[in-house]
Formats: C-alpha cells, structure tokens, sequence
C-alpha cells in the first residue's frame, strides 16, 4: 500500500548519471527526510519512493523531462566582468542569483559556465538539465507529520525550532 501524504519518510541515496558517475550521496552526511506530498522532491521520485516498503531498495530512473528538463542553449548569457559586482568570486560553477529586470523583486539562479578574459558565461539551465538521473534508493524510516512540521512545511529534526 503506498505511503499517503503528510507522512515523514527518511531515505538514504545514490545519485549517479547515465555513465556511473556519482552526482550526490546521503551516505556521507546522513539520510534525507522530507514530507510527502509538499512538493520537496522532483513528482516522479516521490511517486516511485511511496510505493516502496519500509527498509525496501529501489533503483529509479527519471528521464530529463521528469526531473530537471532538456538544456536549452538559450538559456546562456555572455556579460562582462564589470557587470557583476566586484565581491564574486570568478570561478566556474560559482552560483549567482540575477535579478530579472531592475524593478522586479525576481532573482533567477545561474552559475558561471565560462571563464574567457573579461567575459562571463552564465548558465541559467539548472545544472542537472538535460540528464537522466539514476537514483539507488533506501527507504529507511517513516512516520505522521507533526502538526508543526506540517504548518512550517518541513521536517524538524532533534533540535527544537520557533
């Protein structure tokens, strides 16, 4: 029976790329928690881990357009140096977050992609875009939702939040 909404679930992971390569772990800093039915994982890993059984393994794999989307190559901007304020640190994949137009309060999240002289390519693809993603899961534990963590829209831990 799957696992229904405003239940905690605590997983452990390995996220590798289509050619092996480890992208990201719970292993080294401990397992993930998350609420089910927030929002907080990609639709279609969540709708995989709630069908599985407690202490049960699982390899899913999501396609682009179920995780992060194709790489668009128009989602790139060349600026100069001077554009970007002077405290950044220029390093490729330094994330930034850039305002959409002056008056808007909206802030876009890119990183630099490209280093060449004066000029800075930024990447407003999300770094995983494009990539079918091959997740080995473990679901490890699973309990209801305090009413807090389901008011504040995320897990508490040991530690005691206001």
């Amino acid at each position: 029976m799957p696992i229904q909404d405003n239940q905690v679930v605590t997983i452990q992971y390995n996220l590798t790329d289509a050619d092996g390569n480890l992208l990201d772990t719970t292993y080294e800093e401990g397992p993930m928690e998350f609420i089910t039915g927030s929002g907080e994982l990609l639709p279609k890993l969540e709708a995989e881990i709630i069908t599985m059984p407690l202490n049960g393994k699982k390899k899913i794999v999501l396609q682009p357009a179920e995780a992060y989307g194709d790489y668009d190559p128009e989602d790139i901007q060349v600026v100069k140096r001077d554009e970007l304020p002077d405290d950044i640190e220029l390093e490729i994949g330094t994330e930034l977050l850039a305002e959409v137009d002056e008056d808007a309060e909206e802030e876009l999240s890119c990183f630099i992609s490209k280093i060449d002289g004066d000029e800075i390519t930024l990447d407003f693809n999300h770094p995983l875009a494009g990539k079918s993603l091959h997740f080995e899961v473990e679901l490890t534990g699973m309990r209801p939702a305090t009413q807090e963590e389901l008011e504040h829209g995320h897990v508490h831990g040991d530690e005691e939040f206001e």
